[in-house]
């Protein structure tokens, strides 16, 4: 048969879905066990504990990331507040951070001074150049040599400037007729 006699056939699944609606895999949920104990007493000396719900930037977590009743999490923010205040617990976790801003302040310091110092080590080196250079003026200051008096130039005066009866000035005039 001719693809134009064919019978024309509607199939019964439409053309590129499938025949099961698209569903999210099912994930294995599992609670993670409570941080707190039933039985474990929240208080600010247990700094283990306390340890647990604070960031390494010193931050209290939030009860999403605990996952920690709204009781619980008010009692944990009261109890690390507490222990921060008597010294048990610094503000800032991260020491090693705290060592390294140290550090790179002091660095940062000595390259300041390093720059300073080598700039005033320029400036008292111009400073010995100069004064070399104005003794040098005051105990041998410059000979004139007989060339040099040569190359001076009298003025030249125009007629108008020169003077009759000066012997320097007599010389032959042409005489206009």
């Amino acid at each position: 048969m001719e693809k134009s006699k064919r019978p024309f056939w509607k199939s019964k699944r439409s053309f590129g879905k499938s025949r099961r609606p698209f569903r999210k895999s099912k994930r294995s949920v599992r609670k993670p066990l409570p941080p707190i104990k039933s039985g474990e007493r929240i208080d600010y000396r247990n700094i283990p504990l306390l340890l647990q719900f604070v960031s390494e930037q010193g931050r209290i977590l939030s009860r999403k990331v605990t996952q920690l009743t709204l009781k619980q999490q008010r009692e944990i923010t009261i109890a690390i507040k507490r222990a921060r205040i008597a010294a048990l617990l610094p503000f800032l976790i991260n020491e090693q951070q705290d060592k390294i801003r140290e550090e790179e302040a002091l660095r940062k310091k000595e390259e300041a001074l390093r720059k300073k110092e080598e700039t005033l080590r320029k400036k008292e080196e111009a400073l010995r150049n100069r004064k070399k250079k104005a003794i040098k003026k005051k105990v041998n200051p410059k000979k004139e040599t007989p060339s040099e008096k040569k190359k001076v130039n009298p003025k030249k005066e125009t007629p108008s400037e020169k003077k009759e009866g000066d012997p320097e000035n007599d010389w032959p005039q042409k005489k206009k007729k």
